[in-house]
């Protein structure tokens, strides 16, 4: 099969791109960063990246991907908040409080409950934590790291790989910022009843209270999470999440030279993003983007819906450099389900993809009988399908 765009596909395109922003490379906006990316969190939108697909290491940012498998064997009922776990010698000398990281102080030999854990993962950045945690989940750090790299590949991070889950320095783990704003989205919208953790600016264990390392906590900006990260050969780096409004934006920092500009650079892109775009609404709940040929069907196509209304965030003041166009791979073949993923509405910002909104089929559309199946093959033999 090739991908094809439907010719509805193309008027969608002519519709749309009146609606839509400037490139966002040309947005007016820069930040010190080495790597940058600003998502909106409900629709996706890409309202600024730079140089999103550079590889880093990641840090304690790849806390965030233990954390992903934590919630997602809690989701699954693999574990439960009230699970115990063994603190070895390995994961009280590596990551306790005489290796000179990040620790929650863990005592050897101790039994630790999993909420205690995830808090001290989280809140305090706790190595102890992480590797209690995969030794207890899968026998060893080198077998966790297979989970972490089997999840991230399930929810779509195509550009990282993990080696170990503290994020300590291995020249074999790295990760992006675009792969992180995916997990970051991700964790989000699937686990909200874990996320709250990465709103708690202290914990207190053995009698030791650590606050929270993310500064955008306390800057009364709205922002309720999630991690920071430093090696010597990446920077100083930040995953930074923000509700305000009806709006959540995500962004991802990599590549500063200090904490302050850290800081700095984080709350600036947050509020830029926060006060630059506005939602613009293209079709309503329900209604039909487009449509997709169907091969051999009691009908020739099938029209496209969005899950909910589609919706974009464009920079206030621009409107114009911008397309849309729908990608399926096809023609269709019957049966065609009602609710099936068939299609992708892809929106650019220029040359930036800034967009990727599922299509589902808006009704069931059979396998047709012996004369329209003959003259769909006609049809294929004689004018092919049209290619993009």
């Amino acid at each position: 099969m090739r991908l094809l765009v439907s010719l509805c596909g193309l008027v969608v395109w002519a519709c749309v791109s009146a609606y839509l922003a400037s490139p966002s490379h040309a947005q007016g906006f820069n930040t010190s960063a080495e790597q940058a990316i600003l998502v909106d969190a409900d629709t996706g939108t890409v309202l600024y990246s730079k140089d999103g697909d550079h590889k880093f290491p990641p840090a304690s940012l790849a806390k965030l991907m233990t954390m992903e498998v934590v919630f997602n064997a809690l989701t699954t009922g693999q574990l439960k908040l009230s699970d115990t776990f063994y603190v070895s010698e390995n994961a009280w000398r590596t990551g306790g409080a005489n290796s000179g990281g990040s620790t929650m102080f863990a005592e050897l030999k101790s039994e630790i409950a999993l909420e205690d854990l995830i808090r001290g993962v989280i809140v305090q950045s706790a190595n102890d934590g992480c590797i209690i945690i995969a030794e207890g989940m899968a026998g060893s750090e080198l077998g966790f790291a297979g989970l972490m790299n089997e999840r991230a590949k399930k929810i779509g991070l195509k550009n990282s790989h993990f080696t170990n889950s503290t994020g300590l320095p291995d020249e074999l783990q790295y990760v992006t910022a675009n792969d992180l704003a995916i997990l970051a989205r991700h964790m989000i919208k699937t686990y909200p009843e874990f996320y709250n953790y990465y709103s708690e600016t202290e914990f207190t264990w053995n009698n030791i209270n650590q606050r929270n390392r993310n500064p955008l906590l306390a800057m009364g900006i709205g922002a309720d999470g999630m991690k920071t990260g430093y090696t010597e050969a990446s920077g100083y780096a930040i995953v930074g999440s923000v509700k305000r409004r009806d709006q959540r934006l995500i962004a991802v920092l990599s590549g500063m030279d200090s904490m302050r500009v850290r800081a700095e650079e984080a709350r600036k892109i947050l509020d830029w993003g926060s006060r630059a775009f506005e939602k613009v609404k293209l079709f309503d709940a329900g209604e039909v983007v487009g449509e997709a040929s169907v091969y051999g069907g009691e009908k020739s196509g099938v029209g496209l819906v969005g899950d909910g209304p589609v919706e974009i965030y464009q920079q206030i003041g621009f409107r114009d450099k911008m397309k849309a166009r729908i990608y399926y791979t096809g023609p269709l073949i019957p049966p065609v389900e009602e609710g099936q993923e068939v299609a992708t509405l892809k929106v650019w910002m220029g040359d930036r993809l800034t967009q990727e909104t599922p299509l589902y089929a808006v009704e069931t559309v059979e396998q047709g009988g012996i004369p329209r199946r003959s003259f769909d093959a006609l049809k294929e033999l004689l004018l092919g399908w049209i290619p993009f």
